[in-house]
């Protein structure tokens, strides 16, 4: 019921106007987002690589409902790996980026040309793109632009949402030679008829698809702060022999901080998740959805005004 709570309001634009006026709300932002333009992002994005961190940056802009906003989408997205590459963060850094911001629902074919121009800049800077997966409707298109990008790009990688009742399906069909597909439990609302909705049935569906991409020469990169999974993460990696160059874990900015960088200092590869912009509300509460416990943190901020 919390879950479900958290997202009915990322969705209330009332709710959304009010917190973003609110004194103490940039505070809070500031924990998980890095701040409202691309020189926040690398400005970050460095600091973490101190740390022996990499990244993976989105920009949070406002809702794509013209071909002219997609198009600013992606301009916004090539001068951030323009960015990328002047910081020499090519090798740390990377981009994730929704079809939806494209104007998936203004024009599909546009979305995905669009995609295309922000591999090609990704490419030109030495670095990569994953494809965030959005509601289970996006799915096939996700893929099939994913399949049709890789041609010419082929490191460019996917999301895909252990909630949903295909995934694992799916993990299995893109665990090839060359895949990245990041793994995660997923946060929208979805019907019982195409996701596991109870938490136990959820992390077994990942369990299941983490085997299905550690089981073959795919790059799985395992997005989750749950202590269990990691643990099982670790463990199955082992099983099928795979060395900490061969995966890598993700984490969200702002959550977990300590456990970011321990893993980080046992070899493994640690990407964490790193948007910007100033469209951050919805972003801030469907991570509040994924992870409930976390809504603890944002409601000590919102009732302390000090």
């Amino acid at each position: 019921m919390l879950r479900s709570a958290i997202l009915a309001a990322s969705r209330s634009a009332r709710l959304e106007s009010l917190l973003a006026k609110a004194p103490f709300s940039r505070d809070i932002a500031r924990r998980f987002i890095a701040g409202e333009g691309g020189a926040d992002a690398i400005r970050v994005a460095t600091e973490l690589a101190a740390d022996g961190l990499t990244t993976t940056i989105e920009h949070l802009g406002p809702a794509t409902t013209t071909t002219e906003q997609a198009r600013a989408v992606r301009d916004e997205y090539t001068r951030l790996l323009r960015r990328i590459a002047d910081a020499g963060l090519a090798e740390s850094a990377e981009v994730s980026v929704k079809l939806s911001a494209l104007g998936r629902s203004v024009d599909e074919q546009l979305a995905r040309e669009l995609a295309r121009d922000v591999c090609a800049a990704a490419a030109d800077a030495g670095t990569t793109v994953t494809l965030d997966m959005e509601e289970h409707t996006a799915t096939d298109t996700v893929i099939d632009t994913l399949e049709k990008l890789r041609g010419d790009f082929p490191s460019t990688g996917v999301a895909l949402q252990a909630y949903l009742r295909r995934t694992e399906a799916d993990c299995r069909e893109l665990s090839f030679a060359g895949s990245r597909v990041r793994l995660c439990k997923g946060a929208y609302p979805e019907p019982e008829s195409v996701a596991w909705q109870t938490a136990l049935d959820v992390d077994k569906s990942f369990v299941r698809c983490l085997n299905a991409l550690l089981s073959g020469p795919a790059y799985p990169m395992i997005a989750t702060h749950d202590a269990r999974l990691i643990a099982i993460a670790e463990d199955r990696a082992r099983w099928f022999d795979r060395g900490a160059d061969d995966f890598e874990f993700q984490m969200l900015h702002g959550v977990r901080p300590a456990e970011q960088v321990r893993l980080a200092a046992e070899g493994y590869t640690v990407r964490v998740y790193l948007p910007y912009g100033p469209n951050w509300y919805g972003y801030l509460a469907r991570r509040l959805a994924e992870r409930p416990a976390s809504a603890a943190f944002l409601g000590r901020a919102l009732t302390n005004r000090r």
